[in-house]
């Protein structure tokens, strides 16, 4: 069983949900605030135009979905093993904010044709404003949350297991079975472990148990090295979580690389693949599985997706000194 490392749990590793949702309504209320000396008014909030991108993987049609997003307002403690001023420069040089890292959520539709498979849910709305935007998205991708007959789980965190509930405690995709990684589920829903946890994890356990509880007949727990779903492999990726999980999705001879959360944001750990990241709860497990994920994909120069890369997520990975580099895909307005 992965060790859980309490210095990670005790620097705050969900400190996501509150922060993120602090820092990003600031944000809102400022991009929002009217012009002084103009008769124009930014109405308030902002928003784009629907958040979804379509792209093939062999005979898979794969839709990214977009969740939202949340600001982490930067300290020590985002990186452990690195000096602040080393983190603010990686950022500065990938034309990012220095006081706060963007994370972006970005759920995966995999229609295989007779199938289509939801991999993580999202956020539910429930890490500020800025967030919980999969339903609508969904929506515009012309997709009926009905529709959909599996949902993937990559691990237990919030952002990618409370949208599988909407707002008032139903299912969000009532016509889905679940699947969840084995070692995911041993670990947060035992109360052995939950008496033992640090204690900023109970809310983890408690969040776990509000969204799985009542749902647990139609949950399948799944093995690494599994094919689990319509050319969807599981592979183990722990560190993260005890039993995080990242895919491999194969159709012919195309691949797709789903990184889950193994790298967090790229600007940060794809460029330096051996800092530790706040959100990991075991950062010796997690940095070995980032390097082993990435230099696999380099080698094989497989496509890659990851739940918090720049929207639409995937791209492809390449060594660059001691490190690697995150290129992204060229968009096409074709699929």
């Amino acid at each position: 069983m992965t060790k859980i490392d309490r210095r990670a749990a005790l620097t705050g590793s969900l400190t996501l949900a509150a922060a993120g949702s602090l820092a990003a309504t600031k944000a809102q209320g400022q991009a929002g605030a009217a012009r002084e000396g103009t008769t124009l008014v930014t109405p308030e909030p902002l928003s784009q135009a629907p958040g979804f991108y379509r792209y093939k993987v062999g005979s898979l049609t794969v839709t990214a979905l977009h969740d939202g997003f949340s600001l982490r307002p930067l300290d020590a403690s985002f990186v452990p093993n690195a000096a602040l001023d080393e983190v603010t420069r990686a950022l500065a040089e990938a034309f990012l904010p220095t006081d706060a890292v963007p994370l972006t959520f970005t759920a995966l539709l995999v229609d295989t044709g007779s199938q289509r498979i939801l991999i993580d849910t999202g956020t539910g709305g429930r890490l500020g404003p800025t967030s919980g935007q999969l339903a609508a998205n969904l929506a515009a991708a012309g997709v009926a949350p009905d529709s959909i007959q599996t949902v993937v789980i990559s691990h237990f965190h919030g952002d990618h297991i409370n949208g599988l509930k909407t707002g008032d405690g139903a299912l969000a995709f009532a016509k889905a079975e679940v699947l969840v990684p084995q070692p995911e589920w041993a670990y947060w829903m035992d109360d052995g472990m939950m008496s033992r946890a640090p204690k900023p994890l109970e809310g983890n356990f408690r969040n776990a148990r509000r969204v799985f509880g009542d749902i647990g007949e139609r949950v399948r727990r799944f093995e690494w090295g599994q094919e689990i779903a319509g050319g969807i492999s599981a592979i183990d990726a722990p560190g993260h979580t005890p039993g995080h999980t990242a895919f491999l999705l194969s159709s012919g001879r195309e691949e797709l690389l789903v990184l889950s959360d193994t790298a967090n944001h790229p600007a940060l750990f794809v460029r330096h693949p051996g800092w530790a990241a706040v959100f990991d709860m075991d950062w010796d497990t997690a940095r070995m599985t980032r390097r082993k994920l990435l230099d696999r994909a380099a080698a094989e120069r497989v496509r890659v997706a990851g739940f918090h890369f720049p929207f639409p997520a995937n791209g492809h990975i390449l060594r660059e000194g001691s490190g690697y580099r995150f290129v992204p895909v060229q968009w096409s307005a074709q699929v």
